[in-house]
């Protein structure tokens, strides 16, 4: 009963928070869309001047904009206040039903299996701001999973061995660029999603700079035995995939 009524009140939230967010957009904040479309062109530029004095005055700015754009969402004030609710919610709940925890003995002689488990440490982690990438070293390989928010991600596929079977890289960005380099015959899939920003795979450019969604594989990649499969998605940044 607990964890359904939980189940109920997180859904309920979520639905209230899409209303209000469909609310603002049509009838009180109809600026919103060209307020954030504004700093993500403002990253965007800012991104492809990078280093220049220009360029970061761009980016800086575009960042600040988004920033303030959703600071003053209504939906954004309903989402501390639905966070906020939550956790009162779970709190009387806890209150009127109260955890129990019972001990559980194994009888004498009787055998108990237990799962083993082991803990692997992955490449990289959920970062909000900055760089990472791959060692410029050998390195053991684990596949990737990571949800950034600021910041490039690169991957070189040739310090290290990948496994035999398919291996997976799933990045999610707010904005950066992604850079993976795979050595040559390694088979590849790639899907990627955008807003705006460009996508280079082996040096095939993608037409499409804004709001793109696009699945490509090389030709022998269903029957091979060692390949890669990229998933990405960015709101504002570049893709590209090369061979090394």
């Amino acid at each position: 009963m607990f964890k359904n009524t939980k189940d109920d009140h997180i859904g309920w939230l979520a639905f209230m928070g899409i209303l209000i967010l469909l609310l603002e957009i049509l009838f009180f904040n109809r600026g919103l869309i060209f307020s954030l479309f504004i700093a993500g062109g403002m990253i965007y530029l800012g991104r492809k001047k990078h280093g220049k004095k220009k360029g970061k005055i761009l980016f800086f700015g575009g960042i600040f904009f988004f920033v303030i754009s959703l600071l003053n969402l209504m939906t954004f004030k309903f989402l501390i206040l639905a966070i906020l609710l939550h956790f009162f919610i779970q709190y009387l709940n806890s209150k009127k039903e109260p955890r129990k925890i019972s001990p559980t003995f194994s009888e004498p002689g009787k055998f108990t299996h237990e799962e083993t488990l082991i803990k692997t440490k992955p490449l990289f982690e959920n970062i909000f701001l900055g760089q990472q990438k791959t060692p410029q070293a050998v390195y053991e390989w684990n596949d990737v999973n990571i949800q950034a928010g600021i910041g490039d991600t690169v991957i070189d596929l040739s310090y290290t061995m990948l496994p035999k079977g398919e291996t997976v890289i799933l990045i999610r960005n707010l904005i950066g660029n992604i850079h993976i380099l795979v050595p040559y015959e390694t088979e590849i899939s790639v899907h990627h999603s955008s807003i705006a920003g460009a996508a280079t795979v082996f040096g095939v450019k993608e037409m499409r700079n804004f709001n793109q969604v696009f699945q490509l594989k090389t030709p022998g990649y269903d029957s091979s035995e060692q390949k890669v499969k990229i998933f990405t998605s960015l709101i504002v940044g570049n893709l590209e995939v090369s061979r090394i």
